[in-house]
């Protein structure tokens, strides 16, 4: 415990919670070894279900395919909240040394979600044992957070019927804020994301003859530049938005121009009018530009998550809660970011608020990490084990402010 101690201060937290706070590390660092991708998180769910269960909590599995809900009730007030933990892991080669590493070539948790899942758990053994409140904690531990949108399979399987909750709240770990800080803001903090794929149709010929074809490369270049002036000419300027083309397939064959381009991408928004302000702007562009140049085009766009917009009487409850733990100036107005989040799904049924705890900067990694930055989705990341009783105190003072006890 002497490198948590260094990095927290334990004044700040629940000493019952940091007595179990190795096991809970351990715990952790198992998940870690053995990540599992969207929806196949088959390991870490009997894991989940069977220390829940261990400990006397109700469990419920299988929800949104791998879900875990445990259910805790103390008192008679029909009052509920909902806390949400997400449990898969990136399709990342792990470049970490550590004894802890990844055991899957190609598998990491690259997100912290192994940590995640650890708070949640450790708050859950608080509750049941020690905690003090009147009502009932559903614990929600989600798969498919990365890009599976488990959130919504679980919400389509009968969550919030299954399980009824007035409020529904859900943190991440946050590398760059220092360790013993959180974040916390109303309105949208994350944003709505789809993706794009674009198929440009020319016509090949030999490279030494292109008056005799169709070049798809030249009009592919014009559409990528012509892209950036949809956010700083067609959008308010007010109005934040994303927008990248981040692969180009075409060609096989140095002197061969190809029949096809292929381009694909991502958008980012807070705004439903901006997103489908930039994808017309897109089709216009695309469209009229290969039809400038004797071609055509298919352009595509799928449907990612919405924006994660927490409810402000929630945020403020939240932060209301983290200072009485950390203390005014630890508690960080939260910055929007253009990253997306399914948990986006759950405040769009419930109100609730999603917030950030600190990770610090890499600094609790053992010596034999990668030797890349200690940031989200990076192969040399690994979650701070300091902050698993900071974030699990915050979960349990959470349920016994909003779950109050009567006088």
């Amino acid at each position: 415990m002497d490198e948590m101690a260094q990095q927290l201060n334990y004044s700040q937290v629940l000493p019952d919670i940091v007595a179990e706070i190795a096991a809970i590390r351990a715990l952790r660092r198992d998940i870690h070894a053995h990540p599992e991708l969207c929806f196949e998180e088959v390991r870490t769910a009997e894991r989940v279900a069977d220390t829940l269960q261990g400990w006397g909590i109700s469990v419920h599995r299988g929800l949104g395919k791998t879900g875990v809900v445990g259910t805790i009730r103390a008192g008679s007030s029909s009052r509920t909240i909902g806390l949400r933990a997400d449990m898969d892991a990136l399709p990342i080669l792990e470049q970490n040394g550590f004894a802890h590493a990844s055991v899957f070539p190609g598998k990491m948790h690259a997100c912290g979600h192994d940590g995640h899942t650890a708070m949640l758990l450790a708050a859950a053994q608080y509750l049941v044992r020690h905690g003090k409140f009147d009502g009932t904690v559903q614990l929600i531990f989600q798969p498919a957070e990365e890009g599976g949108g488990g959130a919504d399979a679980m919400i389509k399987d009968g969550l919030f019927e299954m399980f009824p909750m007035q409020a529904v709240y859900g943190m991440h770990n946050w590398p760059g804020l220092p360790v013993g800080q959180f974040a916390v803001g109303a309105g949208p903090v994350m944003a709505a994301f789809d993706t794009f794929q674009i198929i440009i149709r020319g016509k090949g010929c030999h490279a030494a003859l292109p008056h005799l074809g169709l070049d798809p490369v030249p009009v592919a270049a014009q559409i990528i530049m012509a892209f950036q002036t949809i956010l700083t000419r067609s959008a308010n300027p007010l109005d934040a938005g994303v927008l990248s083309v981040t692969t180009v397939h075409v060609g096989e064959a140095k002197n061969v121009i190809a029949d096809t381009c292929e381009m694909t991408g991502t958008l980012r928004t807070f705004s439903a009018d901006l997103m489908a302000l930039i994808q017309q702007r897109m089709r216009d562009i695309a469209e009229h530009t290969c039809l400038a140049h004797g071609m055509t085009c298919e352009i595509e766009f799928t449907k990612g998550y919405p924006a994660t917009v927490n409810h402000p009487e929630q945020a403020e409850f939240c932060r209301q809660v983290m200072t009485g733990i950390v203390g005014t100036k630890n508690v960080l107005l939260q910055q929007p970011v253009m990253g997306a989040e399914d948990f986006a799904y759950m405040l769009q049924q419930l109100p609730g608020c999603y917030c950030f705890i600190g990770n610090g900067e890499g600094e609790h990694r053992a010596p034999d990490h990668g030797a890349g930055p200690c940031t989200l989705h990076n192969a040399s990341y690994d979650f701070n084990d300091a902050i698993l009783p900071l974030g699990a105190t915050y979960w349990v003072r959470l349920v016994e402010t909003c779950l109050a006890m009567a006088n």
